[in-house]
């Protein structure tokens, strides 16, 4: 007969695992655990219970069980339940074997950095080295570079439940189940964690120092923003509007002898401004090409309709995107886009849309453009600030307030 859960044990290395890491301690502490003797070792569902095998925690030293411990609260911090679904639903990866595989690219996320310091380092651990890729990357990385085969027959046992990989296992309790936390508790426990590691920094490593200032700012779907930003200025009143005779409008009825245009809709001409200038580097200016692309399918594919030129303090040539692939960006000045917004607007076919790809450091036209317009700003960190104590002549500009400004990257 299978002996009861030792519960002086795990929980002196629930103790043991809050002291060596303890700005973990609140996401810890609300963990209930479950006796279950359906789970291997120990795992974790998407509610923040713990399910724990007897048997495990009578084999294993109190130190290797703290590792443990935060493992599993690691799974559910970082969201890898939740995360796994997004990557099945996206990619058609929903069978067993398929979150079997997330199961162990999120175990690398988790133990290339937790170990050490206080907690043992288990031997039978999944690390990115034992899969040979390299180490300080995320789950959805991971997947890409990983494939179940010989290197990962060692781990085919592993499971550390639904709160790692998404799959409901037949032991969970679900969401009406007892001792469960609701969304909104959860989110709380984070915001709690996040809040103890930005307050002392130093004492966590530096992917838990990235995943705590994604809780408090969390990173914007900037590509779907961007698209949406355009198709929102290309389909305005007036965008893409022109009077024609090539169908006459129904009012000349009411205007015997007279034929008067009808006001039709056209495809959007969008012009696309790419700042060359000195500041911006060579992978987000390749960057900028690729965003250049998704700008023509959010306005219907029309290649022949999207320009772009390059400009820092001088503009350059207009060019289509049907030659994207022969465009060349020129630059590598200093930075002044109204140069590029007077060629834009200068051109024989003035645009309807005119989208600004730039880091912000850049004078603005003084009036609005009379078209509609979107700045994507590549990440800075000093946009936030209004000076460079390292450059006393540094002047932060501050995006236009009649643009539609996205943040990319």
């Amino acid at each position: 007969m299978p002996g009861a859960l030792d519960r002086e044990k795990l929980f002196a290395a629930r103790l043991h695992a809050a002291r060596a890491r303890p700005y973990l301690a609140t996401a810890l502490f609300a963990l209930h655990t479950v006796e279950s003797q359906r789970v291997f070792t120990m795992a974790v569902d998407r509610h923040w219970r713990c399910y724990v095998s007897p048997d495990f925690v009578d084999r294993t030293p109190v130190e290797e069980l703290a590792g443990v411990w935060v493992h599993e609260v690691s799974h559910l911090l970082r969201e890898h339940h939740d995360r796994s679904d997004r990557v099945a639903r996206e990619h058609g990866l929903d069978s067993a074997r398929d979150r079997l595989r997330m199961n162990i690219a999120a175990d690398c996320e988790i133990n290339d950095d937790i170990y050490g310091e206080g907690l043992a380092f288990p031997e039978d651990a999944v690390t990115p080295w034992s899969l040979g890729v390299e180490p300080d990357l995320l789950m959805e990385e991971y997947l890409r570079r990983f494939q179940l085969g010989r290197r990962t027959d060692d781990f085919t046992w592993l499971d550390c439940g639904s709160g790692a990989d998404g799959r409901e296992r037949p032991w969970d309790l679900g969401p009406d189940g007892a001792d469960g936390l609701s969304p909104q508790e959860r989110d709380g426990v984070r915001f709690r964690v996040a809040q103890g590691i930005t307050g002392r920094p130093g004492n966590a490593p530096k992917s838990w120092q990235r995943w705590a200032e994604e809780v408090f700012h969390p990173p914007q779907p900037w590509r779907e923003l961007l698209g949406a930003a355009v198709r929102s200025a290309a389909s305005a009143p007036g965008a893409g509007e022109d009077y024609s005779y090539g169908r006459p409008s129904r009012r000349s009825a009411g205007v015997p002898g007279v034929v008067l245009p009808s006001l039709r809709r056209r495809p959007p001409r969008v012009a696309v401004i790419i700042d060359t200038s000195g500041s911006v580097s060579d992978a987000e200016l390749g960057g900028a090409l690729l965003e250049v692309a998704a700008i023509s399918r959010a306005v219907g594919g029309r290649r022949d309709l999207v320009s772009v030129l390059s400009c820092d303090a001088a503009a350059g040539f207009a060019r289509t995107l049907c030659e994207a692939e022969g465009i060349t960006l020129t630059g590598g000045g200093g930075t002044d886009l109204r140069a590029g917004f007077a060629r834009a607007l200068g051109a024989r076919q003035p645009p309807d849309v005119v989208v600004a790809l730039t880091d912000g450091q850049t004078p603005w036209p003084e009036h609005p453009p009379p078209c509609r317009t979107v700045v994507g700003l590549f990440a800075r960190p000093l946009r936030r600030g209004r000076y460079d104590e390292e450059n006393p002549e540094y002047e932060s500009y501050g995006p236009p307030a009649w643009a539609r400004v996205v943040e990319i990257g």
